[in-house]
């Protein structure tokens, strides 16, 4: 009886979340703006010296003033030829480009102190963050800007997806975090937001100031997204957005093995102890228990608790997956479903360690 009431409330959230998403799809952003925001796109880097290039000249094609925008590449402590690179490509920049060497400190999350002293020396009125294996479109920096304009935002949440690769392994990958992109843009938009991601999120200079920016949780490896998210919209619960243009998009390559995929999962599950909200919180027990009680219905072949589940996660995955224009995914969503909870429960179960290898540092 109690897996059935999980069920039926997994239905009802998955319905939620269906009808939230078409009604978002409707609204449509204005363009108001002129382009005159000073804007400061940071991009905490190590070891990216085979990627940042690409970023860089994405930069270049922005169909953005060059005038009215300025990239901090807060350089952590790369040992490849990251630094090397920035440098060379500071002759080619239309836009000002900047590095910041980062110095280890201890006691302090590398990339919350990478992006708190960027801030430092930045000049924009919205503080823009991505990665350095990132890639981004022409019209990105315009199309945060805005949403910037017109909803007043404080902090502006944009999508983040995979590079289409033809292997079940990324596909794998994107489904699970279609699953993700998802949950988290409506939820936003009903006002109860509960995620966002680093490589695609804005914030205004004065919100991150009048928060504190990191203050509080700056000695934890994860969270410099999430944990600032929620300390801005328990002030400003109506100004947290999710921005659904698709040039703001921003891809990126998904973990080339399960090895680093592993390490990249425990980071991303070892925040959530640390969370003190009780909404979020029992979400993510909410959602653990239901995966849990799906493992259950598999092994004793109860196909109705199965079929409440995965039907209307089915209708919301394929809605998200034919928004990224990754189509031919669909067909591989039901084998993910099958497999999705024994992942979740795996992960939360070893979101109970402390450390994790990320970029060639044990963390925790």
């Amino acid at each position: 009886m109690a897996i059935l009431l999980i069920n039926y409330l997994y239905f009802i959230l998955n319905s939620v979340f269906i009808i939230t998403w078409l009604k978002m799809k409707r609204e449509k952003i204005k363009t108001l703006s002129l382009k005159e925001t000073k804007l400061t796109v940071i991009i905490p880097v190590r070891n990216e010296q085979d990627n940042i290039l690409n970023l860089l000249k994405d930069l270049n094609k922005q169909k953005y003033p060059f005038k009215n925008f300025e990239v901090i590449i807060a350089n952590d402590g790369s040992t490849d030829n990251t630094e090397k690179i920035v440098l060379f490509f500071q002759e080619f920049a239309q836009y000002d480009l900047k590095i910041l060497n980062i110095f280890t400190e201890t006691n302090l999350s590398p990339k919350k102190r990478a992006i708190q002293k960027s801030i430092e020396i930045s000049s924009g009125e919205l503080i823009i963050t991505t990665d350095g294996d990132c890639s981004v479109s022409e019209n990105w920096l315009a199309s945060i800007e805005e949403v910037y304009k017109q909803k007043e935002a404080k902090l502006i949440s944009s999508i983040v997806t995979f590079t289409d690769e033809q292997s079940l392994w990324n596909t794998f990958q994107t489904i699970e975090f279609a699953s993700l992109i998802g949950s988290g843009a409506c939820a936003m938009y009903l006002k109860k937001p509960n995620m966002c991601n680093g490589a695609n999120i804005a914030y205004t200079r004065e919100v991150f100031e009048e928060v504190k920016g990191f203050e509080g949780n700056e000695h934890l490896a994860s969270g410099d997204d999430e944990f600032l998210m929620h300390k801005i919209a328990n002030i400003y619960p109506n100004r947290v957005i999710f921005n659904l243009n698709k040039n703001a998009i921003v891809h990126t390559k998904s973990q080339p093995d399960f090895s680093h995929f592993y390490q990249q999962r425990k980071r991303w599950a070892s925040k959530w102890k640390q969370y003190k909200d009780v909404k979020v919180i029992s979400l993510a027990i909410f959602i653990f228990t239901v995966n849990l009680s799906m493992i259950y219905s598999i092994f004793t072949q109860n196909y109705f608790n199965i079929a409440l589940k995965c039907l209307p996660e089915f209708v919301f995955l394929c809605l998200i997956i034919n928004y990224l224009d990754q189509k031919d995914k669909i067909k591989f969503i039901p084998f993910i479903q099958l497999i999705y909870p024994f992942y979740v429960v795996f992960f939360g179960l070893i979101a109970q360690e402390k450390e994790f290898v990320w970029k060639g540092r044990k963390l925790s």
